[in-house]
């Protein structure tokens, strides 16, 4: 008996079986402060372009982004394939927190701002667009490695 735990700690200590895919990340992992990226903030403004640029993501990323309406209309942003590419942490309005399992789409009736937190999953190319839209500039094009 003592035989094998002496050869079972051996072993454990052992280069073959030690723990050598430290990533940096912290205990968190994914949701580690080390591996969050901000977004540029997009506004919801009628007539207003969305962003100056598109996204570039990276598969395995934690990605916050802040969403506010002016006020100027009932304006929403729908991307059902983009929401079906990454995993939703949590949405933030008004400091209140809600963990849902997915998404649609978002819609502002009145000026205010959400936060989403999100990890990008699925590689691909995606946009969000305010719906009914048929502007260039009423989409944000995504792109996630």
């Amino acid at each position: 008996m003592r035989k094998a735990i002496i050869l079972a700690g051996l072993l454990a200590a052992s280069p073959a079986f030690a723990d050598d895919d430290d990533d940096g990340l912290g205990m968190a992992g994914l949701l580690s402060g080390s591996n969050k990226v901000d977004l540029p903030e997009v506004i919801l403004s009628v007539g207003e372009p969305l962003a100056d640029a598109p996204w570039e993501l990276k598969s395995g990323k934690y990605y916050e982004v802040e969403i506010t309406a002016d006020g100027s209309g009932e304006i929403g942003l729908s991307g059902s394939d983009f929401f079906r590419a990454i995993w939703v942490d949590e949405i933030v309005i008004e400091g209140l927190e809600t963990r849902p399992y997915a998404l649609h789409s978002i819609e502002f009736d009145d000026a205010g701002t959400m936060e989403i937190g999100f990890v990008a999953i699925k590689p691909g190319r995606y946009e969000l667009r305010i719906p009914g839209s048929t502007g260039e500039s009423q989409r944000i094009e995504i792109e996630i490695k």
